[in-house]
Formats: C-alpha cells, structure tokens, sequence
C-alpha cells in the first residue's frame, strides 16, 4: 500500500531532490504551483520504493502524475493500478509528456488509452530569446517593450519582496474586473495561490521582480526552478493601461531569471483564446503536449 500524505511544505526538499536533476521541465513539477494550488487538487505526495508519486483530484476525479525516479514503469504503475482499485475509482493519469507514452506503453502494453490534451500544454520558451526579443519574429514584442520604455523612462524594475506583495494582489485584483469573460471562480482560486505564494516567499526559493513607474507597481513576474535547466514563470501581471507592460515585463524577467536555466515554461494555456493567441506570440521554442491516461479496463473486467 502506497502511503500518500497531504502535501505540504516539508515535502519540498524530498520534492525537489528528484525533480531537480531530472529531464522533467513540465510545470507540473515545480513545487511552487504543486503547494500553491493544493487547496484546489487536494494534492497528496509519497515516495515509494524509490519513485515521487503525486496524487490529486481533477474536476472531481481521482488523478495521479506519472511517477518519477526510477527507469522501469511496471512495478509502480501496477501500484498505482492497484491503489485506484482500492478507492473504487477508475485509473486516470494526468500531465503524462508526449516522449513518456512509449515508455508507459511499454509498462501496461494494450492497457490504456492516451489523450491529447492541448489546453494544458506548456509553452517552453528559450530564456535568452525572451530576454532579448531579438529576431524578426519578435520585432513585435521588442517594439512593446520598447515602448514602454520611451513612454516611461523613470521606470524602475525591483526585486519582488514583502513590500510590494499588497500592490501585486491590488493588481490581480483589477486585473480580474477588467476580464470581460468573468469567471469569478477562477479568478478567485489565482488570487488564493499567489497569496499562498506571498506568505511562503522564502521557504518556496520565489524569485520575481515588478516594474514600477511613479514609484506604483504596474506589472509583475514571480516563478521558481522546476530542474536543473527550466525555470517555472508562475505568475505574469500588468497593467493594460500601461503601454507595453507586458511585453516589458517578460523581457526584464528573462533577464533576471539566471542564466543557468536554459528555459522558461510559461505553462498552459488552458483553453482560453486570447491567452493562447498570447503565447504563441512569443514563438514558443516547443509545445509540451500533455496527455490523459486512462486504463482500457479500469476495474480489471
């Protein structure tokens, strides 16, 4: 029997031992949005015979991640096989990477069907390209930023501390009333992440900046390492109201992030037009497609 253990913040140096150095650069691994979000997923984390195992609730379903740690699937998906049985929920898992399907394949051969799941595919970008916005291909965006600067040339870009958190959270919350589509809900459940970020600045390795223009802040990033070459951008903010915030504060982020990290994954999408059109406009170095896992019998029929 697996013993899985709500998630929390003692987790984070088992967590990240093996996440850290391995080739796994989807967001769903950074320990950032794993504790920030666990009010929603009800997460749960175990570490069994040498594999991380993550188990959570998704729309109301019992879901897991798929393991990482080892090299051969068989044993441990057979244990999480066996642990959905034993709840009396049919086996699903979420998040699985296109480049892992043969290897899951190879473990259940015949057992599952995989899906394509678009709306929750990572947008995984080279950190340099975004600190530059160099190129034709983000003239665009190297204008944006740009702009913003020649508009506002008393800027200033701050390291995200204590002392801005407040203005950032004012300014998720006009962000949210300025949404013509309003998914209240939704909305609510960010504002409850960040803060949960916000109160664990320090034990969560944050690192963020915020552009500020008159000494108020009108654009933010915060974020934190998933391995040892991808960077998580968690939260992006700014105000519309300023020209080419946006722009300026994915550029001025890329630069601070650290040049170790070779990526930045700027994460889903998750279905929503604009905000898909938004990252595609950055030329994305690739999609992460992502697929749902489903066993052909879950209850062993």
């Amino acid at each position: 029997m697996i013993d899985f253990q709500p998630l929390e913040l003692r987790h984070r140096a088992m967590i990240e031992a093996v996440v850290r150095p391995s080739e796994r650069r989807n967001c769903d691994f950074s320990f950032m949005n794993l504790f920030s979000w666990r009010f929603h997923y009800d997460t749960e984390v175990a570490l069994h015979e040498g594999w991380l195992l993550f188990r959570f609730k998704a729309d109301g379903h019992l879901a897991y991640q798929l393991p990482l740690g080892g090299s051969d699937y068989r044993t441990v998906l057979d244990a999480l096989l066996d642990d959905a049985l034993r709840l009396g929920h049919p086996f699903l898992m979420l998040g699985v990477c296109e480049q892992e399907l043969p290897a899951v394949e190879s473990a259940l051969p015949d057992h599952y069907f995989a899906t394509d799941q678009r709306d929750y595919a990572d947008y995984l970008y080279r950190r340099e390209a975004l600190a530059t916005l160099s190129g034709k291909r983000l003239q665009a965006k190297r204008n944006f930023a740009n702009r913003f600067e020649r508009l506002y040339p008393d800027y200033e870009i701050v390291p995200l501390g204590p002392e801005r958190f407040a203005e950032c959270l004012r300014l998720e919350t006009e962000w949210a009333k300025a949404k013509t589509i309003t998914d209240s809900a939704g909305y609510a459940d960010e504002s409850r992440s960040m803060e949960a970020v916000f109160a664990h600045w320090t034990e969560l390795d944050a690192q963020g900046i915020a552009l500020l223009v008159d000494g108020r802040v009108v654009a933010f990033s915060y974020g934190t390492p998933i391995n040892y070459d991808t960077f998580d951008v968690c939260m992006e903010k700014a105000d519309t109201a300023y020209e080419g915030a946006y722009a300026a504060v994915c550029r001025a982020f890329a630069r601070a992030v650290p040049t170790r990290f070779v990526y930045l994954n700027r994460e889903e999408d998750l279905g929503i037009e604009g905000l898909r059109r938004a990252k595609l406009s950055y030329h994305p170095e690739r999609l992460m497609r992502k697929f749902a896992i489903m066993a052909k019998h879950p209850f062993g029929v």
